[in-house]
């Protein structure tokens, strides 16, 4: 069950001063005797448990986490377009992961810059849609609105938006954000109010923030 086991990249240390170190994730070797039932796996209570899972999940192996975690998945959706390989899509990714979405979407190409992701994307269902078109046509089928997430002109304000419970969440890209085809795609297009100088704040961020405004209207 090797490949049940995620290999984490291990940290820079170069920027730690005398007697300075990580912290080490995760358990060690459980001690005999061993827990009972088919969600643990024999290598993770042999070998120890490094990554990066809640303490409810420690020893089970990752298909027995999935499994559960579909149990009690949130009706929320993400959709990131993908035209420019992003590096913040991973970021996007490990926050819908945070919140346990019921699926994350790739418009775009196929291939993505997962090493934000820190490998919570296994925990995630996956979908890819080559263009905005095919996503339009997954969310009339699904019955799930396209809610867009980006200041531009016309757009109504998140702070003070009611969200559906089941919706998917749309991002553009870091710079130019969605493209015209994706906001038009969109039953409505919110935007986050800023107050500083700059026009728009990292993607990765405005998904966060996106998230978790949504968790605070449906998941109390």
């Amino acid at each position: 069950m090797a490949d049940t086991i995620e290999r984490m990249s291990e940290p820079d240390r170069s920027n730690l001063g005398p007697g300075e170190f990580y912290p080490v994730i995760g358990v060690d070797p459980h001690p005999l005797p061993w827990p009972e039932g088919p969600q643990y796996d024999p290598e993770l209570l042999t070998l120890g448990d490094r990554r990066n899972v809640i303490d409810e999940y420690r020893y089970w192996s990752m298909e027995a986490i999935v499994a559960d975690l579909d149990t009690k998945r949130s009706p929320l959706h993400i959709a990131i377009e993908n035209w420019q390989h992003d590096l913040n899509i991973g970021s996007v990714v490990r926050t819908a992961n945070a919140f346990n979405v019921a699926g994350v979407h790739i418009v775009g190409r196929r291939g993505w810059n997962r090493r934000g992701a820190m490998v919570t994307d296994r925990y995630l269902h996956l979908f890819h849609h080559p263009t905005v078109a095919e996503f339009k046509a997954w969310s009339l089928e699904n019955n799930v609105p396209i809610i867009g997430i980006d200041n531009v002109p016309g757009c109504g304000w998140l702070e003070s938006a009611t969200l559906p419970r089941a919706c998917v969440l749309y991002f553009g890209q870091e710079g130019p954000g969605m493209s015209p085809e994706g906001i038009e795609a969109c039953t409505q297009v919110l935007g986050i109010e800023q107050r500083g100088s700059t026009r728009s704040m990292n993607a990765s961020a405005a998904g966060a923030i996106a998230m978790y405004a949504w968790a605070m209207q449906h998941l109390h």
